[in-house]
């Protein structure tokens, strides 16, 4: 795969940004999903994908040695514009404000685009080659770390608090933000342990103190503010834990 051929599949998805998000008005949103399959702007919409995506097919075959015919990348236009119509109508009938089905919305036209830029590159060796690296042991112990600091994590930190958690009264926080905030955090963490930058892991626990300190001074409350350090603490500890028994395995 040379250079040429990764900057067509960067082009499509570039293409698909635009058109998905700058290109398209609100409003056309809007009647996608009142009226569906009869609304003018679901088929307005994909001919600006299909538009965008003849750009970059175009100059991508004029600049390759051995591009496909007209034929076929008129073929590849036409899958794409179809595929984002029925995909787009599909979500119409989902709810818009759901982020799962805006995340496979996404994930579906993703899956189009690299399906396209395989049939242009007459070749499925870029997906086997993909498959192999996510198969590979490293890559299988990297992904374990991530889901292990998501809910089994969470979990596990909030059996080993129970015994304090009891005594706390309501602190009137949003519902689950803590368990998200702490996935998030962890997520920083293991991040900057596997790319080898511990220093930054003590700015990220200043920085988190620093936005605890005025809500805990103003509560007056003791035992929430051990439990909130203790909860940190072992959250940062566990996550730094795991990230340094990756380094070490890889």
């Amino acid at each position: 795969m040379t250079p040429m051929d990764l900057s067509l599949l960067l082009g499509l998805a570039l293409a698909h940004l635009i058109g998905d998000f700058l290109l398209q008005p609100g409003h056309w949103v809007d009647a996608r999903q009142e009226r569906g399959i009869q609304a003018p702007e679901l088929y307005l919409h994909a001919l600006v994908h299909a538009a965008l995506s003849t750009a970059v097919l175009t100059l991508a075959t004029l600049s390759a040695a051995n591009g496909p015919s007209p034929g076929i990348v008129a073929g590849l236009v036409i899958v794409i514009g179809v595929s984002h119509t029925l995909i787009d109508l599909g979500k119409a009938r989902l709810a818009p404000d759901r982020l799962r089905w805006f995340l496979l919305d996404q994930a579906l036209h993703g899956l189009v685009l690299v399906g396209v830029w395989c049939a242009w590159l007459n070749s499925w060796q870029p997906l086997v080659f993909t498959w192999r690296w996510l198969a590979s042991p490293d890559i299988l112990m990297i992904i374990l770390a991530y889901l292990l600091i998501t809910r089994p994590m969470s979990i596990a930190i909030n059996l080993a608090m129970q015994r304090w958690s009891a005594q706390l009264s309501e602190p009137g926080t949003l519902v689950a933000a803590g368990a998200r905030i702490g996935i998030l955090e962890r997520f920083l963490i293991l991040t900057l342990v596997l790319a080898d930058q511990m220093t930054a892991i003590g700015f990220l626990l200043a920085a988190k103190s620093v936005l605890r300190f005025g809500e805990l001074r103003n509560t007056q409350d003791r035992k929430l503010t051990e439990y909130v350090l203790l909860g940190t603490l072992l959250s940062f500890s566990a996550t730094i834990g795991l990230g340094l028994m990756v380094t070490l395995a890889l």
